[in-house]
């Protein structure tokens, strides 16, 4: 025992002043960060001869080939046209065969390539998808060559489409989101094309000859735009496109017109008896379109309003402080040639929707009347900053964006300095343009749940109430 006790303090009287005498640690070295530097990715822009514009991104990762299109038309000419003759086209176009190809044989064509072909219409355009393996590009351009240039608008295909629309429009009525934001946006447009919405009897009215009439006048190569990613070489692309697509004869065509808005919208109540348990509550007004240079300030302003999900104010004072709604938020949609729209809602229940109201015109009442925080600013600015890098990740993304701009006619430096007009709104720059864009107190609001207990209002939260109607 006496003999370990001595071992023990020998090694003590060794150790402790070796201890004693090492030097302190230093501090670890923590590199100085780096800011970070962003720039969009280069997309190359060529045009064949019949001026098709062509938008060329390649990318080797994986053996697929991806093509955006775009003809320059879309539902914002629908002003004589029946309201959904796009739809329909879009559809017929890419469904109802093409050349010598009846639609049953351009579906087994397609399959047989494994290739995902998809045409949409929208307010100033009809898009168009094929994607497809690089070894079928071949095949493909000449399949999406014949579908441009002879589409054969098959009579069956076009009633099977027909059908299938009309289907749609009877069913929306079964759901009071889609209710609310149709009442919404003919409230803010009126007869407008931007406030029109298909109908079955508008359907109705859209013949074959329509839709032919429609091609032969807006699908012009030099009305055509094309945007393409993937593994390929661009000189052997451009020798492919222009040996399907270059001998597509030159046209002179009139640009699609673009019909003016008239004044702006009454505020006003619409009110839709529903007899559900709970309300959909839209507020709304028009915006401001893509040239607007207060469209930067303005983004961040929504984005602390109710786009920043559980960041927003009207979040955090309607779910998180008052739990009266699962979800509440607010959207500001910049038009891409007239003025867009800025949008709040929620869904409550039907007893406690004056209440919401009340709370999320407040919201919007401070915003125009206080600047908001550092804090606030901080997070806005930086979530817009990010979610804008991460847009570039798809390489397809890059390239169809690129034309997308190039389509709405964008400043040529949009993408390069966004990140840095973003990044330069201030709290004064968001007070200002709350006060002079966001008119809390002269929006459409739109309710679309029970009101059998307003039924005989004829004023709800100072505004008049319109017809009270049912869907």
């Amino acid at each position: 025992m006496m003999r370990t006790i001595a071992l023990v303090l020998l090694l003590l009287s060794t150790l402790l002043p070796a201890c004693a005498t090492r030097p302190p640690l230093e501090p670890p070295v923590i590199p100085e960060s780096q800011p970070l530097v962003f720039s969009v990715p280069q997309v190359e822009r060529r045009t064949l001869d019949n001026g098709m514009r062509i938008y060329l991104h390649p990318e080797h990762e994986l053996p697929l080939i991806t093509i955006s299109l775009m003809i320059g038309a879309g539902s914002i000419g629908e002003t004589e046209s029946p309201a959904g003759l796009v739809d329909l086209y879009a559809a017929s176009l890419r469904g109802g065969g093409a050349g010598l190809l009846t639609p049953e044989e351009l579906d087994q064509e397609l399959e047989r390539l494994a290739a995902n072909f998809s045409v949409s219409g929208n307010t100033y355009a009809v898009n168009g998808t094929l994607s497809l393996h690089r070894d079928d590009l071949e095949a493909g351009l000449a399949l999406l060559a014949e579908v441009l240039r002879q589409p054969r608008f098959d009579s069956r295909r076009i009633a099977l489409y027909r059908g299938q629309l009309q289907e749609r429009v009877r069913r929306q009525n079964d759901h009071p989101r889609t209710v609310a934001r149709r009442k919404l946006l003919r409230a803010l447009y009126g007869d407008h094309p931007l406030g029109q919405a298909a109908t079955i009897a508008s359907l109705d009215a859209v013949s074959r000859d329509d839709l032919l009439a429609f091609h032969r006048r807006y699908a012009q190569p030099n009305n055509l735009w094309l945007a393409i990613s993937g593994d390929f070489d661009p000189q052997a692309m451009m020798l492919r496109l222009d040996e399907h697509l270059g001998n597509w004869p030159l046209r002179p065509f009139e640009p699609q017109l673009i019909p003016p808005l008239t004044g702006p919208p009454e505020p006003v109540v619409v009110a839709v008896d529903k007899p559900i348990p709970q309300t959909t509550v839209l507020f709304g007004q028009r915006a401001i379109d893509k040239d607007n240079p207060d469209l930067y300030a303005l983004r961040v302003m929504n984005f602390i309003l109710g786009g920043g999900g559980f960041n927003s104010r009207l979040m955090q004072e309607v779910r998180s402080n008052r739990g009266l709604a699962y979800s509440v938020y607010s959207s500001l949609q910049v038009g891409r040639h007239l003025p867009g729209w800025f949008i709040a809602g929620t869904e409550t229940r039907t007893g406690t929707v004056d209440e919401v109201v009340e709370l999320m015109r407040e919201e919007m009442r401070r915003m125009t009347e206080e600047k908001v925080s550092e804090e606030e600013l901080m997070i806005a600015r930086d979530s817009l900053l990010n979610s804008f890098v991460f847009a570039f990740e798809d390489p397809h993304k890059v390239v169809s964006q690129a034309m997308r701009l190039d389509f709405y006619r964008y400043e040529e430096d949009y993408l390069q300095r966004y990140r840095e007009r973003v990044a330069a709104v201030t709290a004064e720059d968001v007070l200002d343009v709350a006060r002079r864009y966001l008119l809390w107190d002269r929006q459409v609001i739109v309710l679309v749940g029970d009101q059998s207990s307003e039924a005989g209002a004829a004023a709800r939260y100072g505004l008049p109430v319109a017809g009270l109607s049912e869907e």
